[in-house]
């Protein structure tokens, strides 16, 4: 049943030869899908909790500061895809990485390619724990349906992110991240449909109570140093909600040229964010207008949107296809780098190179892939099982990979390609800018650890 295939000598050759290995056919509304696949994920649902806990006048404002520095992020990364390269021209990077290693040395790199992998896996792991609650919620708003709303319909997690792992273990032999562009239009599709819908519950909730509930304040805690943490972790949770760096050069590297990949990846950017943020402001706006001091950490699961339980059957469901296209988006390209790495080092070695043939049904295998990329997938389940905490592990990713990757590198390699002499006033807003953003990453960071230690010793 298995027939061999050959070798993978494309991964053997230099980047600048590899990059014409394939051909590149994304456009801008591609590059907009794989965007909106990647950003609209489960962050959304914690919006509404973020609001309540900084309030009406600065819920509103930090997203929208969110949204600004995300925007300036992309355009300088976006600067970054191609570098001059004396022999062949400009030069293409397929990675995050790679754009790192050319433009700041290899520490550098090194240190970018931890956090990138840290954030990818962590990204994997927040979608596993998304997608069990929204299944769990199905079951729970049709417990609620056919019991009422006084059953005790109170439903484990694991047996669902089991399920969400087994999908994604068949889903992960698909082979890079150019041959998912399909699974990332069907996501982006998924994240339009559940965010509507959860906006549309929180208009319908607001306009059954007859009034707007929340204060400008936010929600009430029990001492000031609680409510501080609450305020931070929900600073944490936006910073999750924005960024898409890390994913960033793979999307612009699907793109094919002319115009400029780096014209259509800023136009996608500006589309992406803008459509992202609306809907961010409206799922958090009205989910806290519904619910004041009572909002939930996750929209779709609070109080009160068990009916109508077919809707909330169909939101739920929404998010659980848009996040197996999205553990995909952030997935492969840890994937790419790592298999790209032990591809170098064994240039020989049979189980990394050779491709076979499944007959029935007709799909074609690599050995390294099936073992690596299936032991990934159990390694992000066992800690979603581990850490089922959403708004706080929500929080930690969002803290560990806005500042390195939103900001940080970003900034240096636009320094680096541009030259910026040091105390311009260019490079001190630039360089100003990075601290302030670094101090933020750092409370929030702490505050979320701090909420993860509570959460799992309570």
């Amino acid at each position: 049943m298995l027939e061999k295939t050959g070798q993978l000598e494309a991964q053997l050759l230099p980047a600048y030869a590899a990059e014409n290995t394939f051909k590149r056919t994304g456009t801008l509304w591609t590059a907009v899908a794989h965007i909106i696949t990647g950003v609209i994920g489960s962050g959304v649902l914690s919006l509404a909790w973020s609001m309540a806990q900084l309030g009406w006048i600065a819920g509103p404002l930090v997203m929208l500061v969110f949204a600004a520095t995300t925007l300036l992020s992309t355009y300088l990364l976006s600067d970054c895809y191609r570098s001059p390269d004396p022999e062949c021209g400009p030069r293409r990077h397929t990675s995050y990485h790679e754009a790192v290693d050319v433009s700041l040395g290899k520490k550098n790199a090194w240190l970018c390619n931890f956090f990138v992998q840290v954030s990818l896996c962590g990204n994997g792991i927040a979608y596993t724990i998304t997608s069990a609650i929204s299944m769990r919620a199905i079951q729970k708003s049709n417990c609620y349906h056919r019991e009422g709303h006084e059953a005790a319909c109170e439903y484990g997690d694991t047996s669902y992110m089991l399920m969400f792992g087994l999908v994604q273990i068949i889903l992960s032999q698909i082979p890079n991240f150019h041959n998912i562009q399909w699974l990332s239009i069907v996501a982006a599709i998924m994240s339009f449909s559940y965010a509507s819908i959860g906006f549309a519950l929180g208009v319908t909730k607001v306009v059954e109570n007859g009034y707007v509930q929340g204060s400008i304040t936010g929600v009430s805690a029990s001492t000031a140093l609680d409510k501080v943490w609450k305020v931070l972790q929900a600073v944490g949770d936006i910073e999750f909600a924005f960024p898409y760096s890390l994913i960033l050069i793979e999307i612009q590297d699907t793109l094919r040229s002319p115009p400029p990949e780096s014209e259509t990846m800023k136009k996608a950017s500006t589309i992406s964010i803008f459509i992202t943020t609306f809907f961010y402001l409206c799922c958090g706006g009205f989910g806290y207008a519904a619910f004041g001091e009572d909002t939930p950490g996750n929209l779709l699961t609070g109080f009160g949107f068990y009916e109508p339980y077919w809707l909330v059957d169909l939101a739920n469901a929404c998010i659980v296809l848009h996040l197996i296209g999205g553990y995909q988006v952030y997935c492969q390209p840890l994937f790419a780098s790592a298999e790209k790495w032990l591809a170098m080092k064994c240039p020989s070695n049979w189980f990394i190179h050779n491709n076979y043939t499944l007959k029935l049904p007709a799909v074609e295998l690599n050995p390294l892939r099936l073992c690596f990329r299936t032991v990934f997938v159990m390694f992000t389940t066992g800690i979603a099982i581990a850490f089922p905490y959403f708004n706080q592990v929500l929080g930690v990713l969002g803290a560990v990979n806005f500042w390195p990757l939103t900001i940080y590198f970003p900034v240096e390699m636009y320094f680096k390609q541009r030259q910026i002499e040091s105390w311009t006033p260019l490079w001190i807003v630039l360089r100003s800018f990075t601290i302030f953003c670094f101090c933020v990453t750092l409370c929030t960071l702490t505050a979320s650890i701090e909420g993860l230690i509570s959460a799992r010793l309570s």
